[in-house]
């Protein structure tokens, strides 16, 4: 499983670094945030899932409940929503490599975080992440002028209406998650505590 992992990730890497690939992801904003930075940070989570478990136990050291993976991740997805780093990106190519590099290390980072966090923390993350994407979203759908100078203010508005809609949709299903979680919780809860009646009845 892990060198599939491992092979789906760097098929997936090359493809996505290939120029006419860039080109056509990146000549819309939307597609430049919404495609090829979601899939750059599925390759990211890949890689990690084809770590083998001495590496992982490494990691997990320095990583207790997810915390120091999911504020890095946090971090890194806050700035690349600046819209001067997207500017920089299209004319600096160390800036592209830098993108790349940091959104497979927050794939990863996820990867690795996202269960060892429960639910506290994975709360504390969407919480933070979540409204600043709208924030962004809003502002992009609202602004008079164009803040990416590489895009049209229309590609712009679509991306805002997009982030404000994503933002909803991710926390509703976190929200479906964490209410499914406490059910299933209940429901273990009622069971182990009728199993000892049920012993004396018999």
């Amino acid at each position: 499983m892990g060198r599939l992992q491992m092979a789906a990730a760097l098929l997936l890497a090359a493809a996505l670094a290939l120029p006419p690939a860039r080109v056509l992801l990146e000549s819309s904003m939307l597609r430049h945030m919404l495609l090829q930075a979601p899939l750059l940070v599925l390759t990211g989570a890949l890689l990690a899932g084809a770590a083998g478990p001495r590496l992982r136990t490494a990691l997990a050291r320095w990583n207790a409940y997810g915390i120091t993976g999911l504020l890095a991740a946090g971090g890194i997805l806050s700035l690349l929503m600046v819209p001067r780093v997207l500017d920089l990106a299209l004319v600096q190519p160390g800036v592209e490599a830098a993108k790349f590099a940091l959104l497979l290390l927050t794939g990863a980072a996820l990867r690795l975080s996202w269960k060892p966090a429960g639910l506290l923390v994975q709360g504390f993350f969407l919480g933070n992440v979540l409204p600043m994407t709208a924030v962004a979203g809003q502002l992009y759908a609202d602004s008079p002028v164009r803040i990416c100078n590489a895009y049209l203010l229309d590609d712009q508005a679509r991306l805002g209406e997009w982030l404000i809609a994503l933002a909803c949709l991710f926390a509703v299903v976190w929200l479906a998650q964490v209410a499914r979680t406490m059910v299933l919780r209940e429901e273990h809860t009622l069971a182990v505590d009728a199993a000892p009646d049920a012993l004396v009845k018999r």
